[in-house]
């Protein structure tokens, strides 16, 4: 005759623990790469912004005012939208910081203030400028 054999409480409770030690050893190292992931999404959609805002300057001459240009405008000689939705926010939901022409001489600003939405800060708080 067999016997049904399952799983002990004892064996059960041993596998729970085992399991949550690896947890508490992976889970950090994974959700440490979240804030690395944002930031290098920001830098990429800069990127990407910097090459529609320089083909709206080959066709108008000079830089926009301000970034929803690259969408629409009443311009004369406008050939766009240079973007194909609108434009975007940062990966941590703020809006990009734009500044055209630039404070230091520079044709245009275009940066992300990070996870803190402010200027300054540390780690995910810290500013990405886009040159």
């Amino acid at each position: 005759m067999y016997k049904n054999r399952g799983f002990t409480l004892i064996e059960l409770l041993i596998v729970i623990v085992i399991l949550g030690l690896l947890m508490s050893l992976v889970a950090p190292k994974m959700f440490s790469k979240v804030g690395s992931s944002k930031q290098k999404t920001a830098l990429a959609q800069m990127q990407m912004l910097q090459t529609s805002l320089d083909t709206y300057r080959l066709d108008m001459g000079d830089y926009p005012l301000v970034l929803n240009e690259l969408r629409n405008s009443e311009k004369s000689g406008w050939d766009g939208p240079y973007i194909p939705k609108n434009v975007p926010n940062d990966p941590w939901g703020n809006s990009y910081f734009y500044q055209s022409p630039g404070a230091n001489g520079e044709e245009f600003v275009l940066m992300s203030y990070g996870k803190g939405g402010q200027p300054g800060g540390k780690d995910e708080s810290e500013d990405l400028v886009h040159q």
